[in-house]
């Protein structure tokens, strides 16, 4: 990133550092807009020079602030960075990003997103602010990947990754953190881009895959009526690798997500929103199931749509929006002699409005979800169960001189599990306009999925030599966190160091199998689960065409109670990325992600490895843009441990696209 981006960055902080009060909730008046999914627009539009520069955040707060004086950890990937990878979802999008663990979910490729040591269920998923969730009809364990496929890539204009608990803001399922996709909005002046991209591997058997991609925005009514409409559809071969030549190290693929939004600008004070979406994705692999080779077939039919009002009013802002989410699971796999049909339903209501009172800026909101899962399968009786969720929140934001004080509170009400009340105090103290000292703690739960708690929910598992039952005996997780961080930032340089504890009670765990045949499992509450760690980052402009950056993430996860790893958790990871402006439109760049030791079983541990990855993106004109590089250029392998469990990395392979823009 050129220095003058850096410096604009620090002009804009510097000024909100030594501004008075009054200039300061003028400020944060302005940001309240973007906020409200209106507001998403102007936050997602096209981003020019200035939005660019600095480099805003909204998930920590749902109120805008930069990246430096955010009250958590926040990190983010933008359209220009994604557009120079390769990525087939969500989760190889923010890989790079620190804090993030892509845990593999089953040996045949599928890959979570784990935050700070805790696995993808403690991860809320968000689209515009908005859940999305199909963890009730395919649990991750058994390789639940679904929600981060059914995104288009061409669709998202930045993600925002906030580690450590949000539930203060977001209830149950933030207890790890949140990534939160914004999404491109509609635009007044038309605007349409195609594109194409092929990966394929240098060795091993099949794994070639395309992707295309249609993106069209403009307005339908000049300054009264816009829309846009993004279509995505990937093809993947399945891979085998030469190491072991019987089984899928990656599952074929045949995806295909569209997405068409409507905003109505009713006055200069409201605006509406309709929003449409549609995602298929089918999937199938051979693997091995002790010595056996099975079949493994899974096709994810999602539609979701939304409708949000945004009010803009001379007291504050509001929001009121209904949004809908059906997820079909046809699971046809050769362990089971039954194909399983599933069906969940999501509905969610929910209100927010901002206000500034004196000097506090106060957020406050309510919601209420309610979901249905249908599953003849796998639920006893009727095959039906459903449960819900109600929810107030307030959050106050307000300054004692240099000292950012955000204090927040969430009341959630599950029908089974009662009522939980998540607290949070972060502080931000401003040591100059380039050096922050921050830091916080707060309560966080996390209620248990339908799977888990319903005693006529019966999933097969151990690889169909036993079945786990839900246990209506569980208790909600609960988790008591703090984090420290200090943050410095030049025209030049920056970087940061962060230390992070989560203490995590009645963490929920399914049994040990004991290998008896036939034996049924259920889920247990642990006494307390500890994950501590450090999180370090820097980055540094080494002249206007070369920069370098990079970031170090320390896990330390437990149970407290036997002392037992956490598995699939990583020692450790970091990311290291050259970037170098070679010519005017020509962008290239060098990096290498390194995964750390982690138990893949309770006693089964696996040694780190590691990926080099070079790229290049041409603006050959205002029309066309072409990228080129390799991914594992080394063709590094994982250790025989890992392989041995079926757990293969992906060979050298090598990409292309093209996108033509007009």
């Amino acid at each position: 990133m050129s220095r003058f981006i850096r410096r604009t960055r620090l002009i804009c902080h510097a000024s909100a550092t030594k501004s008075t009060l009054t200039l300061n909730r003028l400020s944060r008046a302005i940001g309240l807009s973007l906020l409200l999914p209106a507001a998403w627009a102007t936050a997602a539009a096209p981003q020019d020079a200035t939005a660019e520069m600095e480099r805003m955040v909204i998930t920590a707060t749902q109120t805008q602030h930069s990246e430096l004086s955010a009250p958590a950890s926040v990190s983010v990937i933008n359209r220009s960075e994604l557009e120079a990878l390769v990525i087939d979802d969500l989760a190889s999008a923010v890989r790079y990003l620190q804090g993030v663990n892509i845990s593999e979910g089953t040996p045949y490729g599928r890959n979570e997103i784990s935050l700070r040591g805790l696995d993808s269920d403690y991860t809320l998923i968000l689209i515009n602010g908005r859940r999305v969730n199909s963890r009730e009809a395919l649990t991750s364990g058994y390789g639940n990947d679904f929600d981060l496929s059914s995104i288009p890539m061409s669709a998202i204009e930045r993600i925002e990754v906030v580690r450590g608990p949000m539930s203060s803001l977001y209830g149950s399922e933030a207890l790890g953190g949140v990534v939160n996709v914004i999404l491109r909005q509609p635009t007044d002046d038309w605007q349409t881009s195609v594109g194409v991209q092929y990966d394929t591997p240098t060795s091993g058997k099949g794994g070639d895959s395309t992707k295309y991609n249609f993106y069209t925005s403009g307005a339908l009514i000049k300054d009264k009526l816009l829309a846009n409409l993004i279509i995505d559809s990937n093809k993947r071969d399945a891979w085998r690798s030469d190491l072991k030549p019987t089984i899928d190290a990656l599952e074929d693929r045949d995806e295909i997500s569209a997405l068409a939004n409507l905003q109505w600008l009713i006055d200069s004070q409201q605006d509406l929103q309709f929003d449409l979406s549609y995602a298929n994705d089918e999937r199938e692999s051979d693997w091995n199931n002790y010595g056996t080779i099975l079949t493994n077939n899974q096709q994810a039919e999602r539609i979701s749509s939304g409708l949000t009002h945004n009010g803009h009013w001379n007291w504050g802002d509001t929001r009121l929006r209904y949004y809908y989410e059906n997820v079909e699971v046809t699971d046809d796999s050769a362990l089971i002699a039954e194909i399983g049909n599933i069906t969940q339903t999501n509905h969610n209501l929910d209100g927010q409005t901002t206000v500034l009172l004196g000097d506090h800026m106060l957020t406050s909101g309510a919601e209420y979800r309610w979901t249905q899962l249908e599953n003849s399968r796998n639920i006893l009786g009727d095959g039906t169960l459903d449960d819900s969720q109600s929810a107030l929140y307030l959050q106050d934001e307000f300054s004692l001189g240099e000292l950012n004080i955000t204090l927040g509170g969430r009341v959630d009400h599950h029908d089974v599990y009662g009522t939980e009340f998540s607290p949070r105090v972060y502080l931000v103290y401003n040591l100059s306009s380039e050096w922050v000292i921050k830091g916080g703690g707060g309560k966080a739960f996390k209620a248990p999925n339908m799977s888990q708690s319903q005693a006529d929910y019966i999933i097969p598992a151990c690889r169909g030599a036993c079945t786990v039952a839900g246990n209506p005996d569980l208790q909600p997780e609960t988790s008591v966190n703090y984090e420290l961080s200090t943050q410095y930032q030049t025209t030049d340089f920056g970087g940061s160091i962060t230390y992070f504890h989560n203490d995590v009670e009645n963490k929920i765990i399914t049994e040990t199998w004991d290998r008896t045949p036939g034996a049924v499992l259920t889920y247990r509450n642990v006494n307390e689960a500890k994950i501590t760690g450090w999180e370090l980052q820097a980055w540094y402009d080494v002249t206007d065409t070369v920069s370098f950056s990079g970031n170090y993430s320390k896990t330390d996860a437990e149970d407290k109670q036997n002392g037992a790893p956490f598995t699939l958790t990583p020692d450790d990871s970091y990311n290291l990325k050259l970037q170098w402006q070679a010519l005017e439109g020509l962008s290239t760049f060098i990096a290498y992600h390194y995964t750390g030791d982690q138990y893949l079983r309770t006693n089964v541990k696996s040694t780190g490895y590691g990926s080099l990855d070079l790229g290049a993106n041409y603006q050959i004109n205002p029309m066309f843009r072409v990228k080129l590089g390799v991914t594992n250029l080394t063709d590094a392998e994982r250790d025989q441990v890992a392989t041995d469990l079926d757990y293969i990395q992906k060979s050298r392979s090598i990409y292309a696209g093209v996108t033509a823009s007009f």
